[in-house]
């Protein structure tokens, strides 16, 4: 519990949920009012609804629905930043210990939200994972989703049902120490996710529902895919180079003995490939060790 320059007590709510907002206007009117009707305390918990530069009437929306409800905040961005520039400025903005996000595109059940809350007490995120009874996921984001995971459970240690979904309960304090790494758009989730997973923090997963969206959905496939992957090795580069570079040296390394053993058994000659392969994978092995060390002294 915080005090003010008085000494007496504020009062703080158990959790800030922050709502990132983006031309929602089809959706967000919806979304308010689930959180008063479908939760049971809305009261007890702070609401910060960040309007990213909308160009439609989601800050009109956000205004009238907020009005009169002072655990409800809106917060305009005069020009898009991007769904985790959205998410930092709400973090910075709210004042719980506790930070829960929640997409405002109607794709996320509200009714779950506090079950994720009451069970983040004794962890450090509570993960609401896209792989419950009735989810509707479209597949061509399906598809890439699953060598996007795979890679980051291989990168993590662990197995990751879900690594970039948009609902969570996390400790404000932690996602602070990783504020530098956040990303303004779509991979704040999964910069999140590894950073906390790489770093042995408890990670719990509880299944969820995903709907249709209302609205038109603001990712672009292909381009966002390839960022994902680009973000997870340059997290995995930070957190675990072994994981990341070892593969790379391995792989190598048996390509040399293959060149080594043709050199050796058929031109009885030791070739400028094959010395070559030797270099790169001492190289890539020294420096995964480097990177290693430097990382284990930094922890």
């Amino acid at each position: 519990m915080k005090t003010n320059e008085k000494g007496s007590f504020l009062t703080m709510p158990a959790c800030t949920v922050i709502v990132p907002c983006y031309n929602e206007q089809e959706s967000i009117e919806k979304t308010i009012n689930l959180f008063r009707t479908r939760l049971s305390k809305p009261d007890d918990l702070e609401f910060v609804f960040i309007n990213d530069g909308s160009s439609d009437q989601t800050g009109d929306l956000l205004e009238k629905m907020t009005a009169g409800h002072k655990n409800m905040r809106v917060v305009h961005h005069e020009r898009n930043g991007g769904y985790g520039s959205a998410l930092k400025t709400g973090i910075r903005r709210s004042h719980s210990e506790w930070i829960a996000i929640v997409d405002a595109d109607g794709t996320y059940p509200i009714d779950q939200l506090e079950t994720l809350i009451g069970q983040a007490h004794d962890v450090d995120m509570v993960v609401g994972a896209r792989t419950g009874d009735d989810v509707t996921y479209p597949l061509i984001k399906k598809i890439p989703k699953l060598f996007i995971t795979a890679y980051a459970s291989w990168i993590a240690g662990r197995k990751i049902p879900d690594i970039n979904s948009g609902m969570r309960v996390f400790r404000r304090e932690i996602a602070e120490k990783f504020f530098h790494l956040f990303p303004d758009g779509f991979s704040f989730t999964t910069t999140i996710t590894l950073a906390m997973l790489t770093n042995h923090y408890d990670v719990r997963y509880v299944p969820i529902n995903y709907a249709t969206r209302v609205g038109h959905s603001k990712i672009r496939p292909i381009r966002d895919t390839l960022n994902f992957f680009k973000l997870i090795f340059r997290i995995g580069v930070y957190f675990s180079p072994m994981r990341v570079f070892m593969p790379i040296a391995s792989t190598t390394f048996l390509v040399f003995l293959l060149c080594l053993a043709y050199d050796v058994l058929i031109l009885n000659n030791l070739t400028d490939k094959t010395v070559f392969l030797f270099m790169f994978t001492a190289m890539i092995t020294m420096f995964s060790l480097l990177a290693d060390m430097i990382d284990k002294r930094l922890r």
